[in-house]
């Protein structure tokens, strides 16, 4: 006799109690992207409802957000000055440290996660000091100033350390430097498994970090190579990374799996500003059920096994949920 699956779908509480998959607040972190200036809240117009926000202005959006149930932000910063290996960042007076002492200042409650990388603050616009025989980035090097612009963050007040430059012993390197210098309790969220994707580029017009020339491809994953996805995330939990991650999400939901099965480590995606703006774009051409499709995505992620879910739709969720 065959099975009748359909028994256990017809009752709608019964369908709630076998419901496999599901979403909590808890589950999402919150991108804020934050630049020098006061009352400045600059609409983006390839990300709908994302902006670029003084911290004055970010001090009013964390308020929203906890309100909302939303305690996980991760922050991004527009300097005031870029020069070729990113000085603002390695300043106790850069942005995001200045950022990250006035939230936890104001909201101690908040779990500030910072990004750790030189996109942003470069001329160059690639993730660390440039080598001229390699047209790329020195990955020694790049070390170097990493561990001290994480440094600055940890003593302003970070509770999370998200490093996303790619660079090889980026972890290692790190967990050595806050370690020595009395940050032990600091945990690493690893971007272990990041893609040269064409999914960043709504993201690069609100962090203004497009490369001047070239692009990642020498140090980001190659989306074709799925053995060597895996293997970038592995190798970040042998260095000591306390949580990994995939990024982009959605086109690559089969490496979030893989990964989730070889690790017991937390397992983190990143919805991307691509993904994003795709979902806003069709919302705005009414050519799907937004809100449907909105939660449909986001419990693939949890799905495919991911933990922790980085999105610009975190506060849009806490309302549906």
């Amino acid at each position: 006799m065959f099975k009748r699956l359909r028994r256990m779908r017809l009752n709608p509480n019964i369908r709630e109690m076998l419901t496999q998959t599901t979403l909590h607040k808890k589950d999402f972190i919150y991108p804020l992207f934050i630049t020098h200036g006061k009352n400045i809240k600059n609409p983006i117009e390839s990300m709908p409802d994302v902006f670029q926000l003084s911290i004055d202005e970010a001090l009013k959006e964390c308020e929203v957000l906890q309100n909302l149930g939303i305690f996980s932000i991760i922050l991004f910063g527009i300097p005031k000055i870029k020069d070729s290996i990113g000085s603002e960042a390695l300043s106790p007076e850069g942005i995001i440290a200045q950022a990250t002492r006035a939230i936890k200042e104001k909201f101690p409650n908040m779990l500030v996660c910072v990004d750790l990388c030189f996109c942003e603050y470069t001329d160059h616009g690639h993730c660390g000091i440039l080598n001229p025989k390699l047209n790329s980035v020195d990955n020694d090097l790049t070390l170097e100033i990493l561990n001290q612009q994480a440094l600055i963050l940890a003593q302003s007040g970070a509770d999370l350390i998200a490093p996303s430059a790619m660079m090889d012993g980026m972890i290692e390197s790190l967990r050595t430097a806050l370690d020595s210098n009395g940050f032990n309790h600091i945990p690493l969220m690893s971007y272990s498994t990041k893609f040269a994707s064409g999914y960043y580029g709504p993201f690069r017009d609100v962090a203004q970090s497009t490369p001047s020339f070239g692009d990642r491809k020498s140090y980001q994953q190659n989306p074709a190579n799925r053995r060597e996805a895996i293997l970038e995330s592995l190798e970040d939990e042998a260095q000591g990374a306390d949580i990994l991650m995939v990024k982009p999400a959605l086109a690559y939901l089969d490496i979030v799996r893989d990964i989730r099965e070889q690790t017991l480590l937390p397992l983190a995606i990143y919805n991307v500003s691509g993904e994003y703006a795709m979902l806003k774009f069709a919302q705005k051409a009414g050519i799907i059920d937004y809100e449907r499709v909105l939660l449909e995505t986001m419990i693939s992620f949890k799905r495919a096994g991911a933990d922790i879910i980085i999105t610009y739709h975190a506060k849009e969720i806490a309302n549906l949920i």
